[in-house]
């Protein structure tokens, strides 16, 4: 366990693996970089050294409560590789996580080399299907934790991927996102985020990855996220939004070739 401090925060973060640095960055929840990475990042150690941090609202991260910003929660992603990496890092953000990594990109282009964003979203504002989703969150985590963490689970996955596993593990999905106050402000924050002044400043070659059958944020996001970072690069998995618990073989062929330099867009 490793942690710096940023602010009033004590970051927490964990480095394991060997190889060239790669950054995860976790979406919303208190769980942090456990509950999203935990079973995916084996398959990057044998090669990367795989970089976690707990942004403020994840539990192993400790700070003053004040809201999240998206330059807030940047800077700690970035003092992070500044203590963690030698020299620029390859940089991946998971829905929430991908506002904040595309800022870092945006912010500090000397500390990444390559930036993936995954089922992002640039702007909450204008998407009424969005803000009320995130809205209902809010509502629900007040109100209703068990139907808080039933729709969570309803809406990370597809379809046909929840009937696959059938009903004793989808219900077993349920308890993995409570609605603790660390993700109710994680929450607040995906309501009010807004980060389409940043994205013409990113110049790290980027990869953005939306998942065909998400709807927890549809799309059409990732697409306009592609439109609007200059000479990235677009793919899309046949999943819902944690396509990487979906097509987990997928996703990470996806990010290795495109991190080793072998991606071919369109492909």
């Amino acid at each position: 366990m490793a942690t710096v401090t940023v602010g009033s925060a004590q970051v927490h973060y964990d480095t394991t693996g060997s190889g060239p640095a790669l950054v995860l960055v976790h979406g919303t929840g208190s769980g942090g970089a456990g509950v999203n990475w935990g079973q995916t990042l084996p398959k990057f150690t044998p090669h990367r050294t795989v970089i976690t941090p707990d942004l403020s609202g994840a539990d192993a991260t400790v700070d003053d409560g004040a809201p999240l910003t998206a330059e807030g929660l940047a800077a700690q992603v970035i003092a992070v590789i500044e203590e963690a990496a030698d020299g620029p890092v390859d940089l991946l953000g998971f829905s929430m996580g991908s506002t904040v990594a595309a800022t870092v990109a945006a912010l500090r282009p000397d500390l990444v080399r390559r930036l993936v964003l995954v089922a992002g979203w640039a702007h909450t504002d204008g998407d009424e299907y969005l803000r009320s989703l995130f809205a209902l969150w809010r509502d629900l985590g007040a109100s209703d934790p068990a139907s808080f963490g039933r729709s969570v689970a309803m809406t990370g996955f597809s379809r046909g991927f929840l009937n696959a596993i059938g009903r004793e593990q989808f219900e077993a999905l349920i308890p993995n996102m409570p609605p603790t106050p660390g993700t109710l402000r994680h929450v607040d924050y995906d309501l009010t985020v807004d980060i389409r002044d940043l994205l013409p400043r990113i110049e790290a070659p980027t990869l953005v990855v939306g998942g065909t059958q998400d709807i927890t944020v549809p799309v059409e996001h990732s697409r306009a996220l592609h439109a609007a970072i200059a000479h990235s690069a677009y793919a899309e998995i046949d999943a819902g939004h944690v396509m990487f618990f979906e097509k987990e073989d997928e996703f990470v062929k996806l990010v290795t070739d495109f991190t080793d330099g072998e991606f071919t867009d369109g492909e």
